[in-house]
């Protein structure tokens, strides 16, 4: 198949998928199960299994999946943005076949892309509730051996606020994903598993911010590269793009997930429509995105300024500057990938992070592609990764465009 055709046929799949889950997205709020709720008292440890139990597929009642792989959902101990331990819930999935590649089967610490903030957006029920979309590229990396460890993040699915967009809570909460993969006996997987980290969009900043803490927050984890794709590395420009956009809704996730994690209170700038506007997106999955819409954010707060606004003044500037990716070096490569025309994550955004990370003497590689908005940048993306992530897992040097930014 050819590069236009398998783009085409990409795009196609997830907007299918999209539209599927429209009549599955968020529910009202309800009692957490009983599997996400944290224990009185958390086990000791970043990265420490609380408990598990078998996925089952919503699009596979036959178990048909169960042929090829082992599923089950994990609830662990990793940290939020202060420092503090709390459970987050997430998957690990492994394929039962017999890891042909050189040396032990490699663990691929997997980002999802913005799933919503409320709780039944969880990966980890969206298997067996709903249709989870980045399904279609966790599977290639499935067919490829490669065990998957997949994080719901602070707060989604589990008590709490969703930290949208929180870079250090999103980063910790990936390599803790992974230690808790590596710590479970039926994975096959060890401390010594070599590691991948893979993400786009929200993901691609949570892999990104991952590949910044490793060294310092996982150092023992064998953090071979990582594939992160429209990342957003500097929050600070968004709202100029997304305000009044069919994304809008995306820009209040993380104003009130970060709001939440700086234990902000957003309501006293917002006029009435803005506060219930708010509280009903608490609950909202990425397929209610059409709630906001095209709607301007000025009409929502008391004095009709923009979050774009908002964020330029204290106590907001530098909640978001804290967000910035770019001021830590990788301690392994690092691949990028971004669409000069994506309408969510601009372009010079995912560049201007290149340019960072060379600076700091990491060992970047840019691949800029045409795909058409962000939708389609994730197609470039996931086809990128498996080269990227074979080369370094058979210990090849990775080729750096450092030299041309």
């Amino acid at each position: 198949m050819t590069r236009r055709p398998l783009l085409r046929t990409g795009i196609v799949a997830v907007a299918a998928a999209m539209l599927a889950s429209l009549t599955t997205s968020a529910q009202a709020a309800d009692d957490l199960p009983s599997f996400y709720q944290a224990p009185d008292s958390l086990p000791a440890g970043d990265g420490t299994v609380i408990r598990t139990e078998a996925i089952r597929y919503l699009l596979d009642p036959a178990g048909v999946s169960d042929v090829a792989y082992t599923s089950k959902r994990m609830l662990y101990t990793s940290r939020d943005r202060t420092g503090e331990r709390h459970a987050i819930s997430g998957s690990v999935i492994v394929p039962k076949a017999a890891w042909k590649g050189p040396g032990t089967r490699p663990v691929i610490g997997y980002a999802v892309g913005t799933q919503g903030v409320g709780d039944t957006c969880a990966p980890s029920r969206q298997f067996s509730e709903g249709i989870e979309y980045e399904g279609l590229f966790m599977a290639g990396l499935l067919k490829r051996g490669y065990a998957l460890a997949v994080t719901d993040y602070e707060g989604l699915g589990t008590a709490g606020a969703h930290t949208y967009m929180d870079r250090v809570s999103q980063g910790q909460a990936v390599l803790d994903a992974v230690r808790a993969a590596q710590r479970q006996d039926w994975t096959g997987l060890s401390a010594s598993s070599p590691v991948g980290i893979y993400g786009y969009s929200q993901g691609g900043g949570a892999a990104a911010s991952a590949a910044e803490l490793a060294g310092s927050y996982a150092p023992e984890l064998k953090v071979k590269g990582t594939v992160a794709g429209a990342v957003p590395a500097d929050l600070s420009v968004l709202p100029g793009v997304l305000d009044g956009s069919l994304y809008a809704e995306f820009l209040w996730f993380a104003v009130s997930g970060l709001t939440d994690s700086y234990d902000i209170d957003l309501n006293p700038y917002l006029n009435a429509r803005g506060q219930q506007f708010l509280a009903d997106a608490s609950n909202d999955c990425v397929f209610d995105l059409f709630n906001a819409s095209f709607k301007q954010s000025k009409d929502f707060t008391v004095d009709g300024s923009t979050l774009g606004d908002l964020i330029a003044r204290e106590p907001f500037r530098t909640m978001i500057d804290d967000q910035r990716i770019g001021r830590i070096k990788p301690s392994a490569p690092v691949l990028l990938t971004h669409s000069v025309l994506d309408d969510v994550i601009p372009y010079r955004t995912g560049r201007q992070l290149a340019v960072d990370w060379c600076a700091r003497g990491a060992n970047v590689r840019l691949s800029t592609n045409a795909s058409p908005l962000h939708v389609g940048g994730i197609l470039n993306n996931a086809t990128e990764v498996y080269g990227f992530l074979e080369a370094r897992l058979a210990g090849k040097p990775a080729p750096s465009s450092c030299w041309r930014l």
